[in-house]
């Protein structure tokens, strides 16, 4: 097996996707029924191409001795916070130390960084990886379900503003990162601000920010009280069109604001995975995102 650093080349972003795409099911599946939506993957190979750029010395993959890829591991370290946006081995790999080595590679990056941060899937085994390597597992929750006009009419109205945001509001967004999980996301939302509808609220009262995609999805939500958060999530959930499939992912007990938000909304709460912590309480108000925690 040999190990090398991801690079910021087409060619390692579509051999990282190959590798995402069977580990955890072919690409329809990882869509659901109907098939990935446009722009799916590109999106998928931007973000690893930007994790490549912004930290090669935390991105990894695996190859057999043919050159073809058999794993690949990202992470990035942010402030003082690293975090594991990805990890990933092929079914034929799996269980001869390739997912060992990987991990082992990304974990070194993060060494000297006081807090750690991983979204962890349900798979046992990976449970089992994160605490042997230190981080304390929060079992956490999802809220997901099609919008509708009922859903609609059950959220109460938004107790405030909230407002489209755009690049220039970066030093809020990295303000409030820091309140809430100890480091600026910095060049992140760079990239998210392209892919995603930001959403932004700032007053008296405080400040905080959410990322939402256009497939329902809430990819990031950070604020300094539960009272903007459940603001920011409630306009979230408002502006998806009809018939949309609302996700919102990686929910500790700690955000009990958020579930009260889409069980208002109608959404169903169900158990998915962990989030794994080291070095820091679970953040609050705050959601984190998958690949950029």
């Amino acid at each position: 097996m040999i190990l090398r650093q991801l690079r910021d080349t087409d060619e390692d972003a579509e051999a990282a996707w190959e590798v995402v795409a069977a580990a955890f099911g072919d690409a329809a599946a990882l869509a659901g029924k109907d098939g990935l939506p446009p722009g799916y993957v590109a999106e998928i190979h931007d973000r690893h191409r930007h994790l490549a750029r912004t930290d090669p010395g935390g991105c990894w993959i695996a190859l057999d001795d043919a050159g073809m890829p058999l794993g690949v591991a990202l992470s990035a370290r942010r402030e003082g916070t690293w975090g594991l946006a990805l990890l990933a081995v092929l079914p034929r790999a799996q269980r001869q130390g390739v997912g060992r080595e990987l991990l082992a590679a990304a974990l070194l990056y993060g060494r000297g960084c006081l807090r750690g941060i991983i979204c962890g899937s349900e798979d046992p085994r990976a449970a089992s990886t994160y605490r042997r390597a230190g981080f304390a597992l929060h079992p956490a929750m999802r809220l997901h379900g099609t919008v509708g006009p009922e859903t609609k009419e059950r959220l109460s109205p938004p107790d405030g503003a909230v407002h489209e945001g755009v690049a220039r509001h970066r030093d809020l967004l990295d303000s409030v990162d820091r309140r809430t999980r100890g480091g600026a996301h910095g060049a992140d939302h760079e990239l998210l601000v392209r892919q995603r509808r930001l959403l932004v609220v700032d007053d008296l009262a405080g400040s905080g920010y959410c990322y939402v995609a256009d497939d329902g999805k809430v990819e990031l939500l950070a604020a300094t009280s539960r009272r903007l958060a459940k603001r920011l999530l409630t306009v979230a959930l408002l502006c998806l069109p009809e018939g949309t499939d609302a996700r919102v992912a990686a929910l500790t007990a700690e955000q009990q604001w958020a579930v009260d938000v889409g069980l208002e909304a109608g959404l169903e709460l169900s158990t998915s995975g962990y989030v794994c912590l080291r070095g820091m309480p679970p953040p609050t108000p705050y959601i984190p995102s998958g690949t950029f925690l």
